[in-house]
């Protein structure tokens, strides 16, 4: 198999991490010091991340996830997938002992549609998101969806839009919180337009929406971009976070090629965890900072050095 053959041919020679013992797939039949990785945290690659080395059918690329040690994978379009392909991925995550984290809930809010404005053409959309992201998250066994409340409606105040949007999380909580399902709110740094920009903002929100469905998706590279501070943050929302995504800044790829030592940040994290005995899954929402097999070999060398900490 073409997996196998990289693995033995470029992976070794790289210094993967040699513990732990079979894998997925026919990982089984490889030498022992090709075993898979064993990380510490739930680190979840999505589709495409790893393409060059497994091809671009969606079941090779996650048995080929599992034999590198990854135990969980994201999917932002998986709403967008037809439904025997979303079970099939439920299907081959379980097979793979793997966790499903977040998938967007499809037009749970943008710039057209955004849920400050308080309209009722803007809640029903997405409303019936979350009514269609219930089907889609047990057909791939998924617990855990982003939302993005859309940009600032300019023409009313702060403190009216963020009622609007707290009132109409409340009803999507209502939707998610009887099938034990979490949507989680991200805020972004990708323009000023957005109306969710900072974990403390959307701390409040979530305590004004008091459902163990609303939490926070904290994604490091874009509070990083926002706020900075990283680790106080987390602390100060710590009882909100519900999921984590990854991303090093400046360029937005794998953790070791910019300035967050995600070292210290992950290992603050699984500290706070065992103290708390809480678990989370750590999307990787970045690219590869180099291109093909290598730019691969590079990523997960790099979650290896991440993941290094002392427990």
């Amino acid at each position: 198999m073409q997996r196998r053959n990289f693995v033995k041919s470029t992976f070794g020679l790289a210094g993967a991490a040699i513990t732990g013992g079979a894998a997925a797939g026919d990982w089984h039949s490889q030498p022992a010091s090709l075993a898979k990785n064993s990380f510490k945290l739930k680190y979840a690659p999505h589709f495409g991340m790893f393409e060059n080395s497994a091809g671009k059918d969606l079941i090779d690329q996650l048995k080929f996830m599992a034999d590198m040690g990854f135990t969980a994978l994201e999917d932002n379009g998986m709403m967008g997938r037809d439904a025997a392909t979303q079970e099939k991925i439920g299907k081959e995550l379980d097979r793979l002992g793997m966790t499903m984290g977040v998938f967007v809930v499809d037009k749970g809010g943008n710039s057209q549609n955004t849920l400050a404005a308080g309209k009722k053409e803007h809640i029903d959309i997405f409303l019936n998101g979350c009514k269609r992201a219930v089907e889609t998250a047990k057909r791939c066994n998924a617990k855990w969806m982003t939302v993005v409340p859309g940009d600032f409606d300019r023409n009313l105040p702060i403190g009216i839009q963020t009622g609007h949007v707290i009132d109409a999380l409340r009803r999507g909580a209502e939707i998610l919180e009887p099938n034990n399902l979490v949507m989680v709110l991200e805020p972004l740094s990708d323009t000023p337009n957005l109306f969710l920009r900072t974990s403390d903002q959307t701390y409040e929100i979530c305590r004004g929406v008091n459902s163990p469905a609303c939490k926070i998706l904290f994604d490091i590279y874009h509070m990083q971009k926002n706020e900075g501070h990283i680790i106080p943050h987390i602390n100060w929302a710590w009882s909100e976070i519900g999921y984590f995504q990854i991303g090093d800044n400046p360029g937005r790829k794998e953790p070791t090629t910019g300035e967050i030592n995600y070292k210290k940040v992950f290992e603050h994290i699984h500290k706070k965890m065992k103290e708390d005995n809480r678990d989370f899954i750590f999307g990787m929402e970045h690219g590869n900072s180099k291109p093909g097999k290598d730019g691969e070999v590079a990523l997960i060398k790099a979650y290896v050095e991440s993941d290094s900490f002392q427990v």
